[in-house]
């Protein structure tokens, strides 16, 4: 289960899955709605040349038919998205040449594409946002760093997922490995103490859980590995 969630329209269930027979448009149309999440500001819009440069995304449509080009596939995504009603299409010029913006169609992508088409506003190709892949989930990332994952330890991490934010479970496991303890116990450790003493000096270049005031000076440091192996953290170190 990945941590990070796609708000998906009820509409998607209710009128286009059933009628979406075309497994490009579907591909599109579940990208789209996962892009345009990442989207920040006023105006959330994907611009043609972002969605061609894309290479998973590019990848998942020509695989579908590999006689096609990537443009000529995406396009025809597009197009068949665009007909349906489930994105919105606006054209305008820049530096010379036409550019090709789509929206979601819902009550704000509505205005965006008025306020477009009115000259109200136009897309600044320094406002574009990468669109990244989606983080890997969390037992993935305890596979590959922490060890082997059973049923017991895939439910304590369900567990945690409730009550700590995605990043701190991250920073956590990155802790451990960084201090070759490579347990979940030790993981919920940090994470409860986290929780009860704060992250109070997440400055770059400080380890995950460092508290304020310690500046990594090398005794500091020490002191606070002592903390770890000679204390309440001693059973849950594995040399």
């Amino acid at each position: 289960m990945n941590a990070e969630r796609v708000a998906l329209p009820a509409q998607l269930f209710d009128c286009l899955l059933p009628e979406i027979e075309d497994l490009a448009e579907l591909k599109l149309t579940l990208f789209c709605l996962f892009a345009l999440q990442q989207k920040d500001g006023d105006y959330r819009y994907l611009d043609y040349d972002e969605l061609l440069a894309n290479e998973r995304l590019m990848t998942s449509l020509t695989s579908l038919d590999g006689s096609l080009p990537a443009a000529e596939a995406l396009s025809r995504a597009l197009e068949k998205a665009a007909r349906r009603g489930t994105l919105l299409e606006a054209c305008f010029e820049s530096h010379g040449r036409q550019v090709r913006v789509y929206f979601l169609n819902d009550v704000e992508g509505r205005a965006s594409q008025r306020r477009l088409a009115a000259g109200q506003w136009q897309p600044d190709a320094e406002d574009a946002i990468e669109i990244l892949p989606p983080r890997p989930t969390l037992y993935g990332l305890y596979e590959e760093n922490i060890g082997p994952l059973t049923p017991m330890l895939a439910d304590a991490i369900r567990e945690a997922e409730a009550d700590f934010p995605y990043d701190w479970i991250e920073d956590a496991m990155r802790y451990a490995v960084q201090r070759d303890a490579r347990n979940w116990r030790y993981i919920r450790k940090v994470l409860d103490s986290w929780q009860r003493e704060g992250r109070k000096s997440e400055k770059a270049g400080q380890h995950p859980g460092r508290h304020a005031g310690q500046d990594g000076k090398d005794g500091q440091e020490q002191e606070r590995r002592k903390q770890y192996t000679a204390g309440e953290w001693r059973d849950f170190i594995q040399s």
